[in-house]
């Protein structure tokens, strides 16, 4: 069974986890009705509509 040689030091540990932790940006789509770009999978604060249908009175 392998063994490590040497202790992992804090810094390293520490590098190895962050490696992943990178910030992605948010990803828009273009609104069906208004054209205007949405998060997705949510209700368009432009004109109120989700998968086609107006779920919300926006003034």
């Amino acid at each position: 069974m392998a063994v490590p040689k040497r202790r992992t030091s804090k810094s390293k540990k520490n590098m190895r986890r962050a490696s992943n932790s990178k910030m992605v940006p948010a990803g828009f789509v273009e609104c069906p009705q208004c054209h205007e770009p949405k998060l997705p999978h949510r209700v368009c604060p432009t004109c109120g509509s989700y998968d086609g249908k107006e779920v919300v009175s926006v003034d």
